[in-house]
């Protein structure tokens, strides 16, 4: 396609650091969606990055994910008509725990683990204080910033690891990156302004929705194209305990087990996309239930299961597929993008 309306293409997402994210990407994605697009679903959204780029094209922007963290992220830069956090909120945001006895979770389930006292007090504190932001696109930038803040603390950027103060230690591993030894307060600081001018209003109605696809895709309607990135089976797809710490701070469980070393939360979310004796029926379901939408793209990895050729068999009852390729020279990480595997992208058009 060509940009013909670049006003919105000089704002900058903040670059993510999630498994798979297909931020690098966005620019080939963006060739192939038709001229005549206006409304668009962002299916399995993730970091958010390519629903960002959708709506710096001036699309209505449908964007989803069925992980709350995510859906904020949304809320934050896709659904937000231009709130950002000024000084009055920080101020709110820092300062003393409103509900010691309330907001104490991360402090006793991660301290120790993830983050040392002093990280994990805060981090709480911080939670405490989010309702007391006065609307709901502050509050979910700010959960935005924190989640984000978290994972620049961590070695690898996930919590599926039980080494992430062991790292912290080691003066090599602090060398190449300073953000281990960093407060948390103070990595937020740093993020603040990097988020809020990356806030903008492109005119349009944009959504964030918190849901599985399969419920999500009967409820909307005039869609002209979606975007489906789902996880990829066989190359890191439960992203719940990948971020089950994120997940856990913004929704803060009163209900839940926290099982094994990782603290993980149980039970955990229904997906039918992450493993493999699912995965199959829930795309099939999928592409059935996407049949009024036009247009698709679909991202996907020559590495993941179901394989490429099932994965084309499951799409052809409803559309003709092209496909295209990237070859990954070096490994990323996540998603199967190791040196040597092809990042695809299947372009479905009516027939």
């Amino acid at each position: 396609m060509l940009f013909k309306d670049t006003k919105y293409l000089d704002f900058k997402f903040p670059e993510p650091q999630y498994l798979g994210a297909k931020y690098i990407h966005r620019g080939w994605i963006a060739q192939y969606i038709p001229d005549d697009v206006n409304t668009v679903l962002d299916a399995f959204s993730g970091s958010q990055s390519i629903a960002y780029m959708l709506k710096q094209l001036g699309k209505k922007v449908i964007t989803n994910d069925f992980l709350s963290f995510n859906n904020l992220t949304g809320k934050a830069l896709i659904e937000n008509p231009g709130f950002i956090l000024e000084k009055h909120d920080i101020e709110i945001l820092f300062s003393d725990n409103s509900n010691p006895s309330e907001f104490n979770l991360i402090d006793k389930l991660y301290s120790g683990l993830f983050f040392r006292h002093e990280d994990s007090v805060f981090a709480d504190s911080f939670r405490s204080n989010v309702h007391k932001l006065n609307n709901q696109y502050k509050q979910a930038l700010a959960l935005t910033i924190m989640c984000r803040s978290m994972t620049r603390k961590v070695t690898m950027g996930h919590f599926a690891h039980t080494q992430a103060l062991v790292y912290a230690a080691d003066p090599a591993r602090v060398k190449r990156n300073r953000s281990l030894i960093r407060p948390l307060k103070e990595l937020f600081t740093d993020l603040l302004p990097d988020y809020n001018a990356a806030i903008f209003d492109n005119k349009q109605k944009n959504i964030s929705y918190n849901k599985n696809i399969l419920e999500l895709l009967p409820l909307l309607k005039d869609i002209d194209l979606v975007y489906f990135d789902p996880p990829y089976c066989n190359s890191h797809a439960d992203y719940q305990s990948f971020y089950h710490l994120l997940e856990t701070y913004v929704e803060y469980w009163k209900d839940k087990q926290f099982v094994n070393g990782t603290k993980r939360y149980e039970p955990k979310r229904y997906s039918g996309f992450d493993k493999n004796s699912e995965a199959v029926s829930s795309l099939k379901l999928m592409f059935e239930r996407a049949n009024h939408i036009p247009n698709w793209l679909i991202s996907y990895n020559d590495r993941s299961y179901p394989d490429i050729d099932t994965m084309i068999g499951l799409i052809e009852p409803y559309r003709n597929v092209k496909i295209k390729r990237k070859t990954y020279n070096t490994g990323r990480g996540g998603k199967g993008s190791v040196a040597g595997s092809s990042e695809i992208l299947l372009v479905c058009t009516t027939k």
